[in-house]
């Protein structure tokens, strides 16, 4: 049966007196029985920290971590019924494939047919049954990482741990594996933690997705709730490719003005400067549209064609079907409906309405 995590008010400090680092600040997450965390955010932002926290790796200098509503704080990594895959694979060089799937099983003196068995099963969940017999050397990367997975998943532990295990992987294995982690964990609905830099890992392996930025949690919510409702313009620019255009401006007399045009968008609260925020989709080419610019790039990709647009407000980049017929040096009109518009605001960079 799935555990839940709860980490509570966790804050964590390097170092004593005035030359100490605080690296992480009241972090307080519940993730329910089954859930699968994404914890995502650039190298530094606290989150490999804090998987260590929750592994038993390291301590926090506040706060609890509590499995299954058990307080593990001060409790070696052994005794908290976890398992953990790292970006190295770190698989043992001198053992088989069946070998290191069954290790942590035979350090717990389960019996060799019992053990056998299971490593028997998830290799099969795995589709690396014909490999058992071969050592880590001879395997692929996408190989090497399924093992590491098999010798956690063996184990059926309250909590799995991954920390970016992904990142030595090339692009195509990387969609493979990504696919296969989401699989393996719907089969097997064990909670887990999942740290990422990766926002596509984030957005398709989630069931939800802490934002981290300097050891705070930025916003925690579902992927819809991210990438359609960010509290603030680090998760609006962070999560998404290419990223959200940002305009500065300003609303006078129920008119938004950015420096070129008015644009025909009423902003959720009274007169000020205001940041706008439109997602690249959402961005239309419209001949007619009082706010202009010139195309400056033009990217096809395959299914989506990339345009980028330089106006008086600055760079905006559109995602246009792959047949668009616009060219560098065209000018273009822009327009931005009023449901996908957000607002934030100038001075604090908060979400508005």
């Amino acid at each position: 049966m799935a555990s839940s995590l709860d980490i509570a008010g966790i804050n964590k400090r390097f170092g004593k007196g005035d030359k100490s680092v605080e690296v992480l600040r009241k972090i307080d997450i519940h993730v329910a029985p089954g859930e699968f965390l994404i914890l995502v955010g650039p190298s530094g932002c606290g989150k490999s920290t804090l998987l260590n926290i929750i592994a038993g790796l390291d301590e926090p200098t506040e706060g609890e971590i509590r499995i299954a509503d058990k307080n593990v704080v001060g409790m070696p990594p052994r005794d908290r019924d976890i398992a953990m895959v790292f970006q190295s694979y770190a698989l043992y060089p001198t053992l088989s494939v069946a070998d290191n799937i069954g290790f942590a099983l035979e350090m717990r003196k389960m019996p060799k047919a019992e053990r056998q068995k299971r490593i028997d099963e998830v290799a099969a969940m795995l589709q690396i049954s014909h490999l058992l017999d071969r050592r880590p050397s001879q395997l692929s990367g996408g190989q090497r990482q399924r093992v590491a997975m098999g010798r956690a998943l063996a184990r059926q532990p309250q909590l799995f741990l991954f920390d970016e295990p992904l990142s030595n992987l090339d692009a195509k294995l990387r969609v493979e594996m990504r696919a296969e982690i989401k699989r393996l964990h719907q089969a097997s609905g064990i909670t887990s933690v999942y740290v990422t830099h990766d926002q596509v890992e984030a957005m398709t392996l989630g069931s939800r997705i802490a934002v981290m930025k300097g050891g705070v949690v930025q916003q925690l919510g579902t992927p819809d709730d991210i990438y359609n409702r960010p509290a603030n313009t680090y998760v609006a620019t962070f999560i998404g490719s290419p990223t959200m255009n940002l305009l500065r401006g300003s609303a006078r007399g129920g008119v938004f003005g950015i420096q070129g045009a008015e644009l025909d968008l009423v902003p959720p609260q009274g007169a000020g400067d205001m940041l706008l925020g439109v997602r690249s989709e959402h961005l239309v080419i419209q001949d007619n549209a009082p706010w202009r610019g010139q195309v400056s790039v033009v990217e096809p990709t395959g299914p989506d064609t990339f345009v980028t647009v330089d106006t008086a407000a600055g760079n905006v980049t559109l995602r246009t079907d792959a047949q668009t017929r616009v060219m560098p040096g065209d000018q273009v009109g822009l327009t931005v409906e009023p449901a996908n518009a957000h607002w934030f605001d100038a001075a604090s960079e908060n979400r508005l309405g």
